[in-house]
């Protein structure tokens, strides 16, 4: 499956997941933990750049780096968001109803839900979804703890989505890593990919499967996860898929977000490591395969997460969206986080909620509704 991507199969309520809770490819060179490749600021729009500035500064076009706590203050900030989110007119108007939620690397700062006048539901940051490719940066965060902040050239090939196992389509509610892994075509290799980014579920399946997690099925893969990156996140597997398969709620994800912005988790120093080029117009000739990001803007891929920063309308923010519509992220200057939080029939919605997110998260790095 492709997509912000790889959706989880709907097959176990979500209580019964909670119960549960309680190589290939050649080796490629690797950049330094936490360095991100510089890229351009267009004058136009608002840049955070976290190659370029301190934590804590913002840059706004034609002006000096300033401090966002200082210079803004949090009721202007809220207003801004708020005011944002709720309007009819932006891109967050044709994604009701959803809830979204700012914070810092303590706690959050404000949130809310916004309905829809065409349907009866109302999202909120306790309500069980399921998180597709969000999931991805979950699994990201385990293995650079499990390696203790030390990742190995193959680590970063197959988290960066360049393993070459480009054929995955899912996996089935009862099977473990391994027997998904060897279900249909999942875990065929594709030397012709091999290098490439190729963004889908199949690099990380293999990826586990070699870091010894293949016997464990939904319940005991979620109990591993949990183990390594915190037992207070609450979240389960509707399938032992690591780069779709979780179902959680917001307020559990936007815990996970807190410990990598306070260092809890070695994630936090990880953001944005060895970028990867995904856009076949922008990227050198034969390196890019797939990618679900619109042909019209360039983002990098890291562990398990994406740097938006595109040159023109990138802000250099770490995201993971989901393919119904979930989408985390942490700003570049890792001082907010935030999250757009949805669920829609089929894929697509990762896009459109980034749409919404980005002006969200404008609003609160500006002050300046959008």
């Amino acid at each position: 499956m492709r997509y912000f991507i790889t959706p989880a199969l709907l097959l176990v309520p979500y209580i019964g997941l909670l119960t549960g809770c309680g190589g290939g490819g050649s080796e490629a060179s690797v950049a330094p933990v936490g360095q991100v490749a510089a890229t351009p600021v267009d004058a136009a729009v608002v840049a955070v750049r976290s190659d370029a500035l301190v934590p804590g500064q913002l840059v706004l076009a034609g002006t000096a780096a300033v401090n966002p706590i200082s210079a803004i203050s949090d009721n202007t900030r809220i207003v801004a968001a708020t005011t944002t989110a709720q309007s009819v007119t932006n891109a967050c108007a044709p994604i009701r109803p959803f809830y979204w939620e700012i914070g810092n690397k303590s706690a959050k700062s404000v949130s809310g839900s916004v309905k829809s006048s065409s349907s009866t539901t109302t999202i909120t940051a306790t309500m069980p979804m399921s998180i597709a490719s969000a999931s991805k940066w979950v699994y990201g965060a385990y293995v650079v703890e499990k390696r203790n902040g030390a990742l190995s050239a193959n680590d970063f090939l197959m988290l960066g989505m360049r393993g070459g196992y480009t054929s995955f389509a899912s996996c089935l509610q009862n099977q473990s890593v391994d027997s998904c892994l060897a279900y249909g075509t999942n875990g065929v290799f594709n030397a012709t990919t091999s290098g490439k980014f190729d963004y889908g579920g199949g690099h990380m399946q293999k990826h586990a499967s070699l870091l010894g997690l293949g016997g464990l099925n939904n319940k005991t893969l979620a109990t591993e996860i949990r183990s390594v990156i915190g037992a207070d996140l609450t979240f389960g597997y509707s399938q032992p898929q690591l780069a779709g398969g979780i179902f959680t709620t917001a307020d559990s994800y936007a815990r996970f977000l807190r410990k990598i912005m306070s260092g809890q988790l070695k994630m936090g120093a990880a953001l944005g490591s060895n970028p990867v080029c995904t856009n076949r117009a922008s990227c050198p000739v034969g390196q890019v395969v797939y990618t679900p990001v619109p042909s019209t803007e360039s983002w990098h891929y890291s562990i398990g997460h994406w740097v938006e920063d595109d040159p023109k309308l990138g802000d250099g923010a770490f995201s993971s969206p989901g393919a119904y519509g979930f989408y985390p992220w942490i700003d570049a200057s890792r001082t907010a986080y935030g999250i757009v939080a949805r669920t829609v029939p089929g894929p697509g919605g990762g896009v459109e909620s980034v749409g919404c997110g980005r002006l969200i998260r404008k609003a609160w790095l500006t002050g300046i509704a959008s």
